[in-house]
């Protein structure tokens, strides 16, 4: 009996590693907006981390964070880092591409809860008198972080944080002076 109990253990075990291994590598979340604004005033509002606190979903889950800047005042070399409670975690991020009114590339660094590294894509794309953005997260899975997606939907997550983000983005870009 002994003996069934521990082969049936083993093969649920190998199976479930089979299943992780199996998973996508990669993970893409990625969401648009519209915003009654020009390109220009609203990409000022993502290209300077200094005016992140206006519509960042997550500034607002610690008021108390440590932030700190440094690098280039915005665009090109910005850093930004924090240290937050365990809803923000620690991290850092650096603007390694900016396109006036087009397109941001940051580099993000999560240090804690777990140290992962990823790749967001901003983009500004006049249509009118209003800018779609669009803001994108790529990263890699390690076999850990695929078994925890297993469970856990980072499409969900985090699309929903781009959501709340893109939102205020657009309340803040709207109420500012026209360039």
């Amino acid at each position: 009996m002994i003996k069934k109990i521990l082969i049936g253990l083993v093969i649920v075990v190998v199976a479930l590693v089979v299943i992780i291994a199996l998973q996508s590598s990669t993970y893409h979340v990625e969401r648009s907006a519209m915003m009654n604004a020009p390109a220009p005033v609203v990409f000022a509002q993502v290209n300077d981390f200094h005016k992140w606190n206006a519509w960042s979903p997550w500034a607002k889950l610690d008021p108390t964070m440590k932030q700190t800047f440094d690098g280039a005042p915005a665009g090109n070399g910005a850093g930004y880092a924090w240290v937050g409670n365990s809803e923000v975690g620690e991290g850092r991020m650096t603007i390694t591409e900016s396109h006036p009114s087009d397109l941001i590339k940051i580099k993000l660094e999560f240090i804690k809860p777990f140290a992962a590294n990823s790749n967001t894509v901003f983009t500004f794309k006049p249509e009118g008198n209003q800018t779609r953005v669009t803001w994108a997260m790529d990263g890699d899975k390690n076999f850990i972080a695929k078994a925890f997606h297993l469970f856990m939907n980072i499409d969900k997550m985090v699309g929903g944080d781009f959501e709340k983000g893109l939102a205020q983005m657009k309340s803040v870009s709207e109420a500012a002076p026209k360039q």
